[in-house]
């Protein structure tokens, strides 16, 4: 056998080691469904977050991988005066922006990204303002035009958020993925170029992973961030593929297909635990699914039908059908094991009886029709919201009520219940920050009402009042006796019918290594590889 010179061994183990990497097994997620764009402040969906927020972008601070606790990212640390009216952030130096084929960084992140972040979703007539054609919801919802008094650059690497009056919650919904940081440079690039919402759709960002193509409802696809802040992510590239069907995610998973996957079918979790290359993760996460009932509709407005139509339904019959007992029955805004939730409020048992009687005093002796709208796939909240639509329409039509089920898909869903076109619709919501503020602002107050986020329409200023006043105090048992009574309100108006509080399943490979559940229910890929 010929020797080897030592120079060539070299250059083939560096060969080697190149065409290794370039044929490095990719992670795949098989997602539940489409993102509606990638820029986490124009958008509220789960889906979206995972796909621009987890992947793309970091905000000032965020949450420990698996936890609740806040941590500092873009922000090395922050001070907060006495009256916690400012707060005042020491941002990172040397994080580098994604070079991509349509926009190459000049800079690296500074103070002007923060201002240019949070201005556009507090000031309209600030010029990045007009990027989102449907707003900023969840800025909006949680009141921050009014709340942030002002935002200061003190220099490059110092900002200083001034608040119109103490927000309890605040640092944390700044570990929320509304507040990503987004390229000033790259938004005003475009506001030149009269491409404002681009933004949204080719986005730049910090994050772990660099946006490369989206093929519409079918896949994404993400190159690692070779210059990222934190060293190399887990994965050389990651893939979204879109799998809206429930029963389809499992069997891409068997197959190889995809190596983590999101909400399997209760029936099916047994099956998926039976193959030995698949492990499943399940937790109770802060999630609640409900009913909103469009308070601004003739047929919802008296509190008194809406009372009717949660006591017509049999949540346990549900919670067997639907969710294989992987859930258990729910009747207040907040999932019990947040903290505020008012343990002294009994849950209404299904009474038809009462449900007719109080349908005939708000003048609907013999029922009516109305619609209900639901989406046409499973997710987090709900593995088959189809069921679960034809199980209440049984249960309604007991008291005359005549339902009419819409199926649709997701963003479809969002779209026209945002615009209030249902009477009724099936609806989910995990929380964001640990906080109950994080249910109730985005969900039930008369802002959301007005942006539409607050998919029951619902305005009443007592409830309002409680939840704003337990956002002004920072002593616990103060928040939490406002919370409780804001509850009550609840129960009372009965804008929802909440109906489970489901758990959270996933499934994997078992050579996928680093992933950690979120009690917020999001998907982060950054520490993920398979192995």
């Amino acid at each position: 056998m010929r020797s080897i010179p030592m120079k060539m061994t070299k250059i083939s183990l560096a060969a080697l080691a190149m065409m290794a990497m370039a044929h490095a097994k990719p992670l795949v997620f098989c997602s539940e469904a489409s993102p509606e764009g990638f820029d986490g402040g124009m958008y509220t969906a789960a889906a979206t977050h995972d796909a621009s927020s987890e992947a793309i972008y970091n905000r000032l601070v965020e949450f420990e991988k698996g936890g609740t606790k806040v941590l500092p990212a873009l922000a090395e640390k922050w001070e907060i005066s006495k009256d916690a009216l400012e707060y005042t952030f020491y941002l990172r130096k040397g994080v580098k922006f994604h070079s991509t084929e349509w926009f190459k960084p000049s800079r690296e992140f500074n103070a002007d990204d923060v201002l240019w972040t949070f201005q556009r979703m507090i000031d309209d007539k600030h010029p990045g303002a007009k990027a989102s054609l449907q707003g900023w919801p969840y800025a909006s919802d949680m009141g921050f035009p009014t709340l942030i008094k002002k935002i200061e650059k003190l220099d490059n690497y110092r900002v200083k958020f001034v608040l119109a009056q103490p927000e309890a919650p605040f640092l944390a919904d700044l570990g929320m993925g509304f507040a990503d940081i987004v390229s000033a440079e790259y938004a005003q690039k475009l506001r030149a170029e009269g491409k404002d919402s681009q933004i949204g759709t080719l986005p730049i960002g910090t994050g772990p992973y660099v946006f490369k193509r989206y093929d519409k409802g079918a896949q994404i696809r993400y190159d690692a961030n070779p210059v990222y802040w934190r060293g190399k992510p887990g994965s050389d590239k990651l893939i979204f593929a879109i799998t809206e069907d429930a029963s389809v995610r499992p069997q891409k998973l068997k197959r190889g297909e995809c190596n983590i996957m999101v909400y399997p079918k209760p029936a099916d979790i047994a099956q998926i635990k039976a193959d030995p290359n698949l492990v499943v993760e399940s937790n109770r996460a802060l999630t609640v699914a409900y009913l909103a009932l469009n308070t601004q509709h003739k047929n919802m407005a008296d509190k008194r039908v809406r009372q009717a139509l949660g006591l017509a339904l049999d949540k346990n019959a549900i919670v067997k059908a639907v969710y294989d007992g992987s859930a258990v029955p729910s009747h207040l805004p907040l999932p019990s094991a947040m903290w505020g939730y008012n343990k002294s409020i009994p849950a209404p048992k299904t009474d038809i009886e009462k449900a007719k009687k109080l349908l005939k005093e708000a003048g609907f002796p013999t029922g009516f029709e109305m619609s209900l709208f639901v989406r046409n796939a499973g997710g987090g909240t709900n593995p088959n919201p189809k069921l679960t639509a034809e199980m209440i329409q049984s249960d309604w039509a007991k008291i005359g009520v005549r339902a009419k089920i819409v199926v649709m898909e997701w963003v479809e869903l969002q779209k026209r219940t945002k615009a209030g076109e249902h009477d009724a619709t099936i609806y989910g919501w995990a929380g964001d920050n640990g906080d109950p503020d994080n249910f109730l602002t985005p969900n039930l107050t008369c802002a959301s009402a007005q942006s539409g986020e607050n998919r029951s329409r619902w305005c009443n200023k007592e409830f309002d009042k409680l939840v704003d006043q337990a956002k002004r105090v920072t002593d616990l048992a103060q928040r939490t006796k406002l919370y409780e009574a804001a509850q009550k309100v609840f129960i009372d108006e009965m804008p929802w019918v909440s109906l489970v509080e489901p758990m959270t399943t996933i499934a994997r490979q078992k050579n996928v290594v680093g992933y950690k559940s979120s009690p917020f229910t999001n998907n982060n890929f950054e520490n993920v590889s398979v192995k």
